[in-house]
């Protein structure tokens, strides 16, 4: 699953709520990847420490539980790069979810 976010504010065309607050929105492309092997925190960290490490990486969430990996990117990820930094943190990556 592959989505492009925008960095627009819910507010006014100029990004401000009464408070010339900005919302906190991700920008770029969002993958989502199944990984597997991962059981803990420690596992989620391992991975995300990895991936985060990749070029062009601008957020990172593993989630062991349901053994996703969600990657957000400036541009389309690479996914040879995504699988080798799952495999150095000592996991396999399935593919995209």
């Amino acid at each position: 699953m592959t989505s492009q976010t925008n960095s627009t504010s819910c507010c006014t065309p100029a990004g401000t709520c009464g408070s010339d607050a900005r919302a906190d929105v991700q920008v770029g492309i969002t993958t989502v990847y199944k990984v597997t092997g991962m059981t803990c925190g420690h596992c989620e960290g391992s991975v995300s420490r990895e991936v985060s490490a990749i070029p062009g990486v601008t957020s990172v969430k593993a989630v062991a539980a349901t053994g996703l990996l969600t990657v957000t990117s400036t541009g389309t990820p690479d996914d040879e790069a995504v699988r080798a930094a799952v495999d150095e943190a000592g996991y396999e990556l399935a593919g995209r979810a």
